[in-house]
């Protein structure tokens, strides 16, 4: 059956119908971590999201080439073209090498992806790997007329992309007369520019850099938004299909990513179309590190933070980021957290009941199965429409509370299923489990403490062997030994260890 997926272009400010450049390929491209410290929740919002949107897409039958890049250069401090690098200044405080501490959080990125359920991108490239490629890029806008060098650094002359009509400032839907209005006074430390909307290629490194390479302009370093441009290109080809990313990357990041990528050989806007996910909120503030109202990862799964009270599990925190819709905001409190641990743990239970929906021994089947089926067919469907909506995970959730409203109703007078024909039943059960582990990545998480319960099974070994009821006796040593933990009967008392066997 076929899902016509729809998705909200920020570049043409429109949802449309989704028609791959090259289909079954798809290809698509997230803006991952600066990988200076570690990532608070807002920043696993993205990853989330696009895992689910690849996800989806693969369920659908592309064939899904995704890429996320690490960046482990030129990011610095102002988010703009002064101060120093983010991971080179984390590298002096701590007396480190740069790539240390790149390496160490690029690490603990992971960790947490993975168990946020994020299936690793099929390609990670990183900004130090591909210098070569970011030099090339910037020879090729310098050829084409819309770059400069001043001093051994080199920068985008944006009048002059802009008075050839290329558009600086589409995609956020800033007007250049507006933004040069704003920044006049902005260009101290600044002069080499010619104007203060110019940013920079490439950074000429001054002694105190830790990193640096050779280029035509000297030794130096690329600039932050080059990297993106320079390797979406080379993994995903001159024009692709998608690129995301968070919403507060839309400008200046991804605005001088298309003017890069138009102004070079590529002459394409890099995506057809462009995603931004909205932001993570502490009482409807921004989380953000430079506010410091954020919960890092590890401070949501083990507790600690001043925001939050208590821990939170990964799948919690992954419902969470999914029970919006991706283009809206979402407050972070204990309240929204308990909520979605709530609702995770209902679509859990809700995969333990789809093996309970089997049809009693003897029991006839209805003779017309007509109208049941088509009501449980509507619930299954349903599920698609809110994915299918500009990937709208909230909605798709909501459907699934009500597919797990009808199995429910189904599991308590299990002779109802005989209204309902095979082929049906199976293909709402076959949605369900899709959906919900598949697509939407949700993993059964148990709660049970393992030591907690080897300790009260033991106690029930003690009882049964007080009682010298060794039949029980033996069934639970042998069901312990099937586990691989053996009981071990001493004088202190009933003991434990794992098997060596």
């Amino acid at each position: 059956m076929q899902h016509p997926l729809s998705l909200y272009n920020t570049l043409t400010r429109r949802k449309d119908a989704f028609q791959p450049l090259h289909a079954p390929f798809v290809g698509v491209y997230l803006c991952g971590p600066t990988v200076y410290s570690e990532a608070h929740i807002g920043n696993a919002r993205g990853p989330v999201v696009f895992d689910v949107l690849t996800r989806y897409l693969r369920y659908l039958g592309y064939t899904v080439r995704y890429v996320r890049n690490i960046t482990d250069v030129g990011h610095l401090e102002s988010d703009a073209d002064e101060g120093e690098d983010k991971i080179s200044r984390m590298a002096r405080a701590r007396q480190l090498e740069p790539m240390q501490v790149a390496e160490q959080f690029a690490n603990l990125y992971h960790r947490h992806m993975e168990v946020l359920g994020c299936l690793p991108p099929d390609i990670e490239p990183r900004a130090s790997g591909h210098i070569t490629e970011q030099i090339q890029l910037i020879q090729e806008i310098i050829d084409n007329g819309f770059g400069y060098e001043a001093g051994g650094s080199v920068y985008f002359d944006v009048p002059a992309y802009n008075a050839a009509g290329r558009g600086y400032g589409k995609l956020s839907n800033r007007v250049v007369e507006e933004l040069l209005a704003g920044s006049r006074d902005n260009l101290a430390g600044q002069e080499e520019k010619r104007s203060p909307l110019d940013f920079a290629l490439w950074k000429k490194a001054d002694a105190r850099h830790l990193m640096r390479w050779p280029s035509p302009w000297g030794e130096g370093f690329p600039g932050w938004h080059l990297e993106c441009s320079a390797m979406s290109r080379k993994y995903l080809g001159a024009e692709f299909d998608i690129h995301g990313g968070g919403l507060d990357l839309m400008f200046p990041h991804h605005e001088c990513e298309i003017a890069q990528s138009q102004a070079s050989h590529s002459h394409s806007d890099e995506a057809r179309v462009w995603m931004h996910n909205n932001m993570i909120t502490v009482n409807g503030q921004k989380m953000s590190k430079s506010l410091g109202n954020f919960v890092t990862i590890s401070d949501l799964f083990r507790g600690g933070s001043s925001i939050l009270t208590q821990p939170y599990s990964p799948m919690t925190a992954r419902f969470f980021l999914l029970q919006a819709h991706y283009r809206s905001t979402v407050d972070v409190s204990d309240e929204a957290m308990q909520a979605a641990r709530k609702g995770y743990r209902k679509l859990m239970n809700g995969l333990r009941v789809l093996d309970k929906l089997v049809l009693p021994e003897g029991t006839e089947r209805t003779a017309d199965t007509a109208a049941a089926d088509a009501e449980l067919r509507k619930l299954t469907q349903d599920c698609f429409a809110g994915l299918n909506d500009d990937l709208n995970t909230a909605r798709c959730v909501a459907s699934l509370f009500n597919l797990l409203r009808k199995f429910n109703g189904y599991a308590a007078n299990l002779a109802t299923l005989a209204q309902l024909s095979e082929a049906a039943l199976t293909e709402a059960t076959t949605t369900y489990r899709a959906l919900v582990e598949e697509v939407l990545g949700l993993q059964d998480e148990p709660r049970a403490n393992v030591e907690d319960l080897l300790t009260l099974t033991l106690g029930f070994y003690q009882e049964a062997k007080t009682a010298k009821d060794y039949g029980k006796v033996d069934a639970i040593r042998a069901a312990l030994k099937e586990q691989g933990i053996v009981v071990k009967d001493t004088k202190a008392g009933v003991d434990w260890a794992y098997s060596e066997e």
